[in-house]
């Protein structure tokens, strides 16, 4: 059975280290701020950002939440980043997506708007680059959070087989650059990719990221490689899954999460797996508050 990769393990482990740098930043009479800017009302967005604040209380950063109407016009969001660009006391800026219908077509524009120094999403053309280039400044938190975890959980990375399925600006090309730079060979697989499974099951490292439920099969997978599960799939119980949880006195809900991996059956022969949910998504806010005080530090040494 895999060893399990449990998110909260090394999300705590993260958070340890930016608490350290957080109290060293306040002894200088520097408290890091995030800024988060969520459009209209969407019901799942208001959780995110919940989360995000409380992550931010958790550590010791400032968090500003900036609730703008549904009907906010682009020309109106990019003046606020405009303005939160040119406040010193502001050290990241996030804009939650998804944004409404009205705008939802601007999003490159409107988070290219953010500052390069203050864009801790990593999304901006000049981050992406300098990631691509090997000088990296922010980066994407989901792959930035992996690489952290295989490092904290002492998974050689360099020399290893890496496979990807999935070519996402947010996650997948990302970790191309994130594992190449630590010296693993990686391949990037996608929907055009022909014979994937002799291609995955070379993979000491798999990291699956392409939005279908369960998609990642046992017969897919080496022998105890590690299994990156980026996906979050909501599926619906099957009937005898909802009898057995009554059963056990439980009031399960018609829906559940999964990945992208078939984790029931991938865990019996892989060497370590994350779970979901409880793995890269605890990773993803852990890495993000990194990158307020990652980027905190950017701005001091750029006025200096």
């Amino acid at each position: 059975m895999a060893k399990i990769l449990e998110g909260k393990f090394f999300s705590n482990l993260m958070k340890d280290e930016s608490k350290k740098k957080i109290e060293e930043l306040k002894s200088h009479g520097i408290e890091p701020a995030l800024a988060v800017i969520l459009v209209g009302e969407d019901p799942a967005s208001q959780v995110y950002v919940r989360n995000k604040h409380l992550a931010c209380e958790e550590l010791g950063i400032k968090s500003i939440e900036i609730k703008l109407p549904t009907e906010t016009s682009k020309e109106e969001l990019l003046a606020k980043i405009d303005q939160l660009n040119s406040d010193s006391n502001v050290h990241g800026i996030l804009v939650q997506l998804p944004l409404p219908k009205a705008i939802k077509s601007h999003e490159e524009e409107i988070l290219n708007r953010i500052d390069p120094l203050k864009d801790v999403d990593g999304f901006h053309p000049m981050n992406v680059g300098n990631l691509v280039i090997g000088k990296p400044t922010l980066i994407p938190c989901t792959p930035a959070g992996c690489i952290k975890m295989l490092e904290l959980a002492g998974i050689e990375i360099d020399g290893a087989r890496a496979v990807i399925i999935g070519r996402s600006n947010i996650v997948g090309k990302p970790m191309f650059h994130l594992l190449m730079a630590r010296h693993a060979t990686v391949t990037i697989c996608h929907s055009h990719t022909q014979n994937l499974a002799d291609i995955t099951r070379q993979a000491d490292i798999l990291v699956a990221a392409m939005g279908k439920p369960r998609f990642v099969t046992a017969d897919m997978v080496k022998p105890s490689a590690t299994i990156i599960d980026v996906g979050i799939n909501r599926v619906e119980r099957s009937a005898d899954e909802i009898e057995k949880l009554k059963s056990e006195g439980k009031n399960p809900k018609p829906t559940k999460l999964v990945g992208d991996v078939d984790f029931e059956n991938v865990e019996k022969i892989a060497g370590a797996i994350t779970p979901v949910p409880g793995g890269v998504g605890l990773l993803t806010v852990a890495m993000l508050m990194q990158n307020v005080v990652r980027a905190c530090e950017l701005q001091i040494e750029n006025r200096i």
